[in-house]
């Protein structure tokens, strides 16, 4: 894993778009062989052979789903006790083959290399990519605590950036913030808020946009949690089960004890949804009616104080 990783950052590293690209395909392919079985699809092992041909059933259902060739994706509980997944996590524990943070150079470069087609895919591919390594590994979103790397979603929020890049940039944001107050608050502390209710309220935001920005703020405006790292550390079971990374029991074992180099605790800093809606309340107008149709509705399950 480490020789995969190793040429997969040598390419991310790199200034050529080709490269770039083939880094990522490298860490997604890695990512889907932990991710998925191993084990054939059900349909395609089970289904009848005739003359070593498959039968016309299993040519209509290829055709029409065209999906008989995927693996299916491992469950929550099969993927916490996979060995290449926890060999992938412990390697995560470190600066060295911490892949997120590789990533996260990476959109760096690729923002400062100006607007255009293929620069924007990239771009694309990485944040989605770092979407799915937050959740894999939770104590890499302690990574956006750092003022550079959350200034570096906010860019991505800029105008000048195309409606895809701003709608996955949200969801990047949502997926770090989500269960680590540290990192609001560093959002907050760079007018986060500013860039998001700005974009929201101008004419030129597309409207597919517009509606991811009104979901971020309903998840903003949501009461904070203890952070996963806390979580792991000593808490209940009940709340390692309300955790939506779904994987506190990566969080035990081995890692714990000798300690995560990206833990961070976030004692004091979380704030109730009243709090959070005066900060809001200073760019945005309508804060009040969000916060009851949020105690109305309850768009993310949750109970709003």
């Amino acid at each position: 894993m480490e020789a995969l990783l190793s040429t997969a950052f040598d390419n991310l590293s790199s200034y050529d778009g080709p490269k770039v690209r083939k880094g990522l395909r490298q860490v997604e392919g890695l990512l889907a062989q932990i991710c998925l079985s191993t084990d054939p699809p059900r349909s395609a092992s089970s289904s009848p052979t005739k003359n070593g041909s498959p039968t016309k059933q299993t040519e209509d259902n290829t055709s029409s789903s065209g999906k008989e060739n995927e693996a299916p994706r491992k469950d929550l509980a099969e993927l916490t006790r996979d060995p290449a997944f926890r060999e992938f996590f412990k390697l995560q524990e470190g600066f060295e083959w911490n892949v997120a943070s590789r990533l996260i150079s990476t959109l760096d470069r690729l923002l400062a290399g100006g607007s255009d087609g293929q620069n924007d895919l990239l771009i694309l591919s990485a944040l989605d990519l770092i979407q799915g390594l937050l959740l894999l590994h939770p104590p890499s979103k302690t990574l956006f605590s750092r003022e550079q790397n959350m200034n570096l979603l906010l860019d991505l929020l800029e105008p000048y950036n195309c409606p895809a890049i701003q709608s996955a940039t949200l969801l990047t944001l949502v997926t770090a913030l989500i269960d680590t107050p540290r990192n609001t608050r560093a959002f907050e502390a760079l007018d986060g808020l500013l860039t998001v209710t700005s974009l929201f309220k101008s004419r030129s935001t597309a409207r597919e946009v517009k509606l991811k920005l009104v979901e971020f703020l309903y998840f903003y405006l949501m009461p904070e949690t203890p952070t996963i790292a806390r979580a792991g550390a000593g808490a209940t079971r009940d709340v390692l089960q309300r955790s939506p990374s779904k994987l506190a029991g990566a969080f035990n074992g081995d890692s714990q004890r000798r300690g995560s180099r990206f833990d961070t605790d976030a004692v004091g800093l979380e704030l109730s949804t009243a709090e959070k809606q005066e900060l809001l309340g200073r760019h945005l107008s309508s804060v009040e009616d969000l916060v009851k149709d949020l105690r109305t509705s309850a768009p993310f399950g949750g109970v709003v104080s």
